[in-house]
């Protein structure tokens, strides 16, 4: 006799996604959920991610491909755009149509996109000052749209029926005079990151608030009107799990997205299942964030949010997976997928001092709680002065790679904070290196660990351990990156055989 034994679903686990995916907005159309979030320097900008089950995400649009040709977005005449760009955006979907709202500090404006196919587009695209801060954007029964912004005192401004900008002859309204109050009144970061909601007839804001020496919290705020009076109160203070706001599942469950700050990895989303009290919404299990949440388990990020790519592109494909985002704005004329076939060839153009200036290096997210990248490349057409390889991008970076001097080649690992190690010269004839970068982000351990092989499988380690730190003038987590630039020479050339990623 044949007993068959069931054996449980595995649950989710918290954080949801353990890889920098922070300012979350969320929606929900039918069955299908959209996400958005910040990638600040990075372009193609402000991701639209889709899942059908709130755990397993797949990067399928951006909703712009650059907000201007400055100097800063350039990476020109020495300026930089690094912890800037655009920052919190806002999804949202209205009469049809879908809505990704945000604003950058770099431009002074805020950013409204349009369409009614979020996944292929087109999208129509509206601009006006000034640059709202944290700013969400909100549809009311009335036909009419608003935006809530600010940060410690929070206003309501109502915008042009084409969402062109704030509607002509109206007054900004300052529906909460201090939003960190529920939290305590002492300094720190005053509440911001709003997203509003109407349910039931109740409006609903959702902030974060820092008191001093005190942790990142969730206030939620609620009001009959639009206009207010709104009433406050803490919604979650735990482990520093904040910023987002509401979504339901089709089947009447509900959570809040928030992202925790983790370290070097950066900004990582968490759910929290929320339940209704007396017309509040209530955070997590006794105040707590879950360890583990009753929704399907993760397959992981790959290839979904990060992919390995061997660079071989089939006829109508896309020349980059949208997996890919360039440093800054890129330089179309001076990289591609198609000058040699299986290759991504990077060229220099111009003369840089500092490979932060570089420009046409192409991320992707490290990701937690262990990653690794490998690359192959093809240095035999660097010129001298030229240096290319596998960086982990941050402030305080490091990167394994080829430095070209003279009539040599040699493998060096440089870091921001300790300068250059020097390993073997490439043979003379050798003509393919293969790199590697680990991350190992596990209990913020934050290090990063750098090897190279002549021929692929024996490999050699090289330089200390990169002792990565989350710093604000970044604003983001460590990325894999894949870079050439010129110190002597221009035209110089690396072809790139593929990139393999691969977590723990």
């Amino acid at each position: 006799m044949l007993i068959a034994v069931c054996a449980k679903a595995q649950p989710a686990t918290n954080p949801v996604i353990f890889a920098d995916v922070p300012d979350l907005s969320m929606i929900r159309v039918g069955k299908v959920y959209y996400m958005s979030s910040t990638t600040m320097h990075m372009n193609p900008g402000v991701p639209i991610m889709k899942s059908t089950d709130l755990v397993n995400w797949k990067i399928v649009n951006y909703a712009y491909d650059t907000l201007g040709n400055a100097d800063e977005l350039t990476l020109s005449n020495g300026k930089w755009d690094y912890g800037r760009g655009s920052w919190a955006s806002s999804l949202r979907f209205h009469n049809g149509m879908y809505y990704v709202s945000t604003f950058s500090g770099t431009t002074g404006k805020t950013y409204i996109y349009s369409t009614k196919d979020i996944e292929k587009g087109p999208w129509k695209a509206v601009s006006f000052r000034p640059s709202l801060h944290d700013h969400s954007l909100f549809f009311d029964d009335d036909g009419k749209a608003y935006m809530v912004c600010g940060a410690g005192k929070i206003t309501l401004v109502e915008l042009n029926s084409d969402l062109s900008g704030i509607k002509p002859g109206s007054k900004p309204v300052n529906i909460i005079e201090n939003a960190s109050l529920p939290a305590g009144t002492g300094p720190g970061l005053p509440a911001e990151g709003s997203q509003l909601f109407k349910i039931k007839g109740k409006y609903y804001l959702f902030n974060i608030t820092w008191p001093r020496n005190g942790m990142r919290t969730v206030v939620v705020h609620r009001s009959d009107k639009l206009t207010g009076p709104y009433e406050g109160q803490v919604a979650l203070k735990d482990n520093g799990v904040a910023q987002g706001g509401l979504i339901s599942t089709p089947e009447g469950k509900w959570f809040s997205y928030l992202f925790r700050d983790f370290g070097a990895v950066g900004r990582i989303p968490y759910l929290v299942p929320v339940s209704w009290q007396d017309g509040w919404p209530v955070l997590g299990i006794n105040g707590k964030v879950p360890q583990t949440l009753e929704l399907p388990a993760s397959k992981g990020l790959i290839p979904g949010l990060v992919a390995s790519d061997e660079f071989d592109r089939k006829k109508g494909s896309l020349p980059l997976p949208l997996v890919w985002q360039w440093n800054h704005n890129p330089d179309h004329a001076h990289w591609s997928v198609a000058e040699r076939k299986g290759f991504l060839r990077i060229t220099t153009s111009r003369l840089d001092t500092n490979i932060l200036l570089a420009r046409n290096t192409l991320t992707q997210r490290t990701i937690g709680p262990k990653s690794t990248a490998i690359t192959s490349i093809d240095v035999s057409n660097m010129k001298s002065g030229d240096q290319a390889g596998l960086m982990l991008l941050q402030r305080q970076f490091g990167w394994i790679g080829v430095k070209h001097s003279g009539a040599k080649k040699t493998v060096v690992m440089v870091s921001a904070q300790k300068g250059t190690v020097t390993g073997d010269d490439v043979p003379s004839g050798q003509h393919t290196i293969y790199l590697k970068a680990s991350c190992d982000f596990e209990h913020r351990t934050d290090k990063g660990y750098f090897f190279y092989s002549f021929d692929g499988k024996t490999w050699k380690p090289i330089g200390e351990p990169l002792q990565m730190a989350y710093t604000l003038p970044h604003f983001m987590g460590y990325r894999f990156a894949l870079f050439n630039y010129a110190t002597e020479n221009t035209g110089g050339y690396v072809d790139f055989d593929y990139f393999r990623i691969e977590a723990k």
